[in-house]
């Protein structure tokens, strides 16, 4: 679905969301590439530590030659780790990143092409439903995918299910998939995580109201809104809302709508669902996969696990 049949689906749902994808236009990726720069924001971090100690011992656990898919690369900072050991391995190597962020994917391919010589950067932009149906088995070489960044967190647990089974579609048996998960911690370091006291993630969360405003005639008054963050413990999954600090009507003009609030009234704009090994477990198997192994970071904040295609 578009933007605009997004937008309406979800301001006219009750209650109101809107889909966490599209925080990512150019503003709402250089927002979330700060987030990643906050002492707060541990994950990043965390997946990044993991990367870099154990991208030689994934690259072996892959075994052989292969080319790369990436869900969601963003920056593809992270991803250097393991296109590094793979071309340690083999003299050439395909990289296919599935991005929303037109931006993210050309400056991404630009930096990689110029670090990496020998590696091939292919882009797909779009989401990953749509960018997975537009990569066919090009060749019969195996492939590593990566679903990186606790992305698959986003989804609803049998959303997620179905995003790895649409990924287990353009692999074969015996491919891989390195799936970076969050792990469930302690609701204080979680809540901190997601709404730091700078007030980026805030904004981060704001910009799909302002990217409404840009895009569809919309008149959201920002300061009308505040951003929550809260951690829903017994379903394991942080959650970020826009409040309605008032009663008001807002108008979206490319869309003939009007959207009423209440005061206190919310959109629902993500979830971030939090694993443990028993959860990822079962992940792997609804998707059509074996998990081979779990590297954790040394604070054992995130997780990093190899999965087979089976």
């Amino acid at each position: 679905m578009s933007f605009a049949k997004d937008a309406r689906a979800g301001l006219t749902a009750s209650p109101k969301t809107l889909p966490a994808k599209y925080f990512y236009d150019e503003l709402g990726s250089a927002l979330f590439e700060a987030i990643c720069l906050l002492p707060e924001y541990y994950l990043t971090r965390a997946e990044d530590e993991i990367l870099k100690q154990h991208a030689g011992e994934i690259v072996k656990s892959v075994g052989g030659t292969f080319d790369i898919v990436e869900l969601g690369s963003g920056s593809a900072l992270k991803t250097r780790h393991i296109i590094a050991a793979a071309l340690a391995n083999q003299p050439t190597l395909t990289y296919r990143p599935i991005d929303i962020s037109t931006t993210a994917l050309e400056a991404s391919a630009e930096s990689l092409s110029r670090e990496f010589p020998a590696l091939k950067v292919s882009g797909v932009a779009a989401d990953y439903f749509e960018g997975l149906k537009r990569i066919s088995r090009e060749s019969d070489g195996r492939r590593l995918a990566l679903f990186l960044g606790s992305n698959v967190g986003n989804f609803e647990p049998h959303v997620a299910i179905a995003v790895l089974r649409e990924l287990r579609g353009v692999l074969a048996p015996g491919d891989a998939l390195l799936l970076g998960a969050d792990l469930r911690k302690d609701r204080s370091v979680l809540e901190a995580a997601y709404d730091d006291p700078l007030g980026v993630t805030a904004s981060f969360n704001l910009n799909v109201l302002a990217r409404i405003n840009r895009e569809l005639g919309g008149e959201f008054d920002l300061d009308q809104f505040d951003h929550l963050a809260r951690y829903d413990e017994p379903n394991g999954r942080m959650e970020m809302h826009l409040v309605s600090r008032q009663a008001q009507t807002v108008r979206v003009n490319a869309l003939e709508l009007e959207v009423k609030f209440a005061e206190g009234e919310t959109i629902h704009t993500e979830s971030s669902y939090k694993y443990d090994k028993p959860t990822l477990r079962a992940l792997a198997a609804g998707g059509g996969f074996d998990l081979v192994h779990t590297w954790t970071d040394s604070a054992k904040r995130f997780s990093s696990s190899l999965l087979r295609a089976v």
